[in-house]
């Protein structure tokens, strides 16, 4: 058969069909990047992004995250997810502005802001182009990644109080390598057939590149920020 069929517990997914959700999420993806760009500006020029400074903003920026993620999975079968992952793009903009204005404080802030989207670009293409090539299954990566990402919120929480700069080079470090390696998981997924949703499919491949992002840009404002 020239058409290869993979199968799975509870669903049979054609090369066309996966080559479909892959192609609509990198689209989706991209449109994703616009309304982030948007509220990331708009944060950095109102000041908007102070209001997830503390432990209420913080509590804030957790509550309005989980409550769009949520929405998005309750409309994703329907155009309505586009819309409401498309505003979740521009509250997560706006929840990086606050660490953006930051590192654009620095003298050469804009480089150092440019230099983690660029590292970030750098990893998802690695990590896309390694989801092809691999040809084992890494289903079994999800739990143990899973624990990371508890130890890295637990860390977070902790840091927050003591605001130990050591503790934020190391909480940046692993969450650079556990959403770097979440980013390979979720993909191999969609090559291989375990996501059937672009929407969802976007969501998680959105979520693993923002943490990326902004803990390079943590890193680089640590270790290359020049002041004034």
């Amino acid at each position: 058969m020239n058409e290869q069929v993979q199968t799975f517990d509870y669903y049979v997914l054609s090369a066309e069909q996966r080559n479909r959700v892959m192609r609509n999420t990198y689209w989706l993806l991209a449109l994703s990047m616009v309304p982030t760009v948007l509220g990331a500006w708009l944060g950095v020029y109102a000041g908007l992004g102070q209001i997830f400074s503390g432990g209420l903003g913080m509590i804030l920026m957790l509550a309005g995250a989980f409550g769009f993620i949520y929405a998005i999975e309750r409309t994703k079968e329907s155009i309505t997810g586009v819309y409401v992952l498309l505003g979740f793009t521009f509250f997560m903009g706006l929840v990086l502005s606050r660490m953006i204005a930051m590192v654009l404080g620095f003298k050469n802030g804009a480089d150092l802001v440019m230099t983690a989207f660029g590292g970030t670009a750098g990893v998802f293409f690695l990590m896309a182009s390694l989801s092809t090539v691999i040809k084992r299954d890494l289903s079994g990566m999800n739990k143990w990644l899973m624990v990371g990402v508890i130890m890295l919120i637990v860390g977070s929480v902790i840091n927050m109080f003591t605001q130990s700069s050591t503790g934020m080079i190391v909480i940046s470090m692993l969450s650079i390598a556990i959403f770097s390696a979440y980013m390979l998981y979720d993909l191999k997924q969609i090559v291989d057939g375990g996501e059937t949703n672009y929407i969802s499919a976007t969501l998680t491949l959105y979520l693993d590149i923002v943490n990326v992002f902004q803990s390079l840009l943590a890193l680089l404002g640590i270790f290359g920020g020049e002041r004034e």
